[in-house]
């Protein structure tokens, strides 16, 4: 399939002629996307908004000089400047038209990936930014992510508040405190296939309270795993050998709620789980082992410790139901002490899972935190 500077498929070719994903064409949760795809593991179907489309926008709009000045000597601790210069920013991308050939673009590359299935799908809307998934910086749960989005309108729509959410209150903090600039920044969207998931979570190919790379660590709840980042719900742990794939220890989490899909009002819901579900492990031994085996596939592909994204479509047959929804490189246990990282970390909005949120519950359970 081919690809225009405004968009690139995940099954595309790359748009440089490389065999690498751009990251700064893609950002770096659809760089990552690219290339799970391209290394034939699965992952839901979709295209990635370039930040070629973003630059377009900026420039068309105008605001690229009131960016640069509002953002220029901001104090990270002066929360109330930082909400304010926030909510201009996003005003602006917000309410500013998007070009008539930009927008043509996403609209046939959302046409395009309807056609593949036999009725209309929802999609998923991520931000995924220039400055996100870098080896020495975690980024992860900065920038928005929009679920069960229904039509090219709401698409559209929440594609731009995707590229508005760059300046998000927490990222800009994020991004001052770690002395990450904002020239150059840039923004893709991607627009995804939504999951249908029975379960979903992340694992982590080492141990992140210890950096042990011979143990993988996975979460895992019912539903979305959206009820998880924001704190609401207690999901299972496993600690598995990352040799011979047996669990090593577990924990099984509260699970008292879950997110799923309420087709009535074409969007999402949250459930009260049952008392007999939450006592068991929300994945199986097989299931277990599948993620675990996927994780060190994501790993040995890009050569250093992942914190992956997966999730169990109840749409699709036992034993191909298993999907990749993003893969980062760890940072938490590498940038330095993990209890210090995820005491130091900023609350996360509810965009995915993530080793922030991750090590966060280790270090409870261990009595740390």
């Amino acid at each position: 399939m081919t690809t225009t500077p405004y968009i690139q498929f995940f099954d595309g070719a790359n748009s440089d002629g490389s065999g690498t994903p751009s990251h700064e064409l893609l950002g770096g949760k659809c760089a990552s996307l690219v290339a799970l795809t391209q290394a034939g593991m699965p992952v839901p179907p979709g295209f990635a908004i370039t930040t070629a489309s973003y630059d377009a926008f900026i420039a068309a709009a105008g605001i690229e000089d009131d960016i640069h000045v509002l953002l220029a000597g901001l104090d990270s601790d002066d929360v109330a400047e930082v909400d304010r210069v926030s909510a201009q920013l996003r005003f602006e991308i917000e309410s500013r038209p998007v070009p008539s050939d930009v927008r043509a673009e996403f609209v046939a590359a959302y046409h395009s990936l309807q056609e593949r299935f036999s009725e209309p799908v929802p999609v998923a809307v991520r931000s995924s930014a220039t400055a996100e998934d870098l080896p020495d910086a975690s980024f992860a749960g900065q920038q928005d992510t929009y679920l069960w989005l229904t039509g090219i309108e709401d698409v559209t729509e929440h594609i731009r508040r995707c590229w508005a959410s760059l300046f998000t209150s927490r990222a800009i903090t994020y991004r001052l405190r770690n002395n990450i600039p904002n020239e150059g920044l840039s923004m893709a969207v991607a627009v995804q296939k939504m999951v249908n998931a029975r379960a979903a979570g992340v694992a982590i190919t080492m141990d992140p309270t210890t950096g042990d790379r011979s143990k993988i660590v996975i979460e895992s709840s019912y539903g979305l795993g959206e009820l998880v980042v924001s704190g609401l719900v207690t999901p299972d742990n496993l600690t598995v050998d990352k040799i011979m794939l047996m669990v090593v220890k577990r924990a099984v989490g509260s699970k008292h709620a879950e997110l799923v899909p309420d087709p009535a009002n074409a969007g999402l819901v949250e459930l009260e789980v049952s008392a007999e579900r939450r006592v068991v492990l929300s994945i199986s031994e097989t299931e277990i082992t599948a993620i675990a085996t996927i994780a060190k596939k994501a790993e040995k592909h890009f050569r250093c410790p992942q914190d992956i994204e997966w999730a169990l479509d109840r749409d699709l047959p036992e034993g191909a139901n298993l999907l990749l929804l993003q893969s980062r490189p760890e940072t938490v246990h590498s940038s330095g002490s993990s209890a210090a990282r995820a005491d130091a970390a900023p609350a996360t909005p509810a965009t995915g899972f993530g080793i922030e949120s991750i090590t966060r519950s280790l270090l409870v359970q261990a009595g740390k935190a």
